[in-house]
């Protein structure tokens, strides 16, 4: 079992990527930065979403922010309503429970199968994960840096990483940020908890191979997020 000691690695991007046709690098980038700004409520709930100020936003054609708005619609991030139009997906305490119980379900079993698999590849990517979030501040993002949500989702993917099934990688990735519009949504208003001992405690119980021990902490982590938001009477 490797020990929760302080490592560092860095990876750096693959070079010399093929280019892709223009249509889609516009597409592609209408379609990354209106999904952040829905999961990051800089677009709220329900919000119209209209094609002629989005065409202007990003220096485009219809074609790309069209194209764009599809995969948002079918990701359930944007809603379309006959004669109306799009809107940001709204949000609800009912689709909020569903999201918990999908993700207790998808993860803790991800997390099962991880540990029964339990791979040395599997073991490093949770202890570097845990590593780098916890010497990422939050609330703080400087130049060149990765961010705190961005870490916590890292490690939420790792511990997923060893199932062995794409399928519920890619479902549990899709669950996460559903999930992270909602807390992100009612962040403001959400009194800080320690979120690091929560999360070092899940990878402390996947590493001694506790299944059991690892399902319930998951759950109970999921919980703890899920009543914060609710109290926070944004949903």
């Amino acid at each position: 079992m490797m020990a929760l000691t302080d490592s560092t690695t860095s990876v750096e991007p693959a070079a010399g990527a093929s280019k892709a046709s223009p249509p889609a690098s516009l597409a592609t980038s209408v379609y990354s930065q209106l999904r952040a700004d829905v999961l990051t409520a800089r677009l709220e709930p329900g919000a119209k979403l209209r094609a002629e100020p989005l065409r202007k936003r990003f220096n485009t054609g219809s074609t790309p922010v069209r194209e764009a708005l599809n995969r948002l619609l079918a990701e359930g991030f944007v809603s379309l309503e006959e004669q109306r139009g799009f809107r940001v997906a709204p949000i609800s305490r009912e689709e909020l429970a569903e999201l918990l119980n999908a993700r207790i379900l998808i993860d803790g079993t991800a997390i099962t199968d991880s540990i029964r698999r339990f791979e040395s590849s599997w073991e490093e990517g949770l202890v570097l994960a845990l590593h780098h979030l916890s010497r990422t501040p939050r609330g703080v993002e400087p130049a060149g840096e990765t961010s705190w949500e961005a870490r916590h989702k890292i490690l939420h993917m790792a511990l997923v990483a060893g199932c062995g099934s794409r399928w519920m990688r890619r479902i549990s990735e899709q669950l996460f940020d559903a999930a992270e519009r909602y807390r992100l949504i009612a962040l403001p208003w959400i009194p800080e908890r320690n979120e690091l001992d929560e999360h070092r405690a899940l990878v402390e119980a996947c590493l001694r191979k506790d299944s059991a021990a690892a399902a319930e902490l998951l759950k109970n982590h999921y919980g703890q997020t899920f009543d914060a938001i609710v109290n926070s009477g944004r949903v």
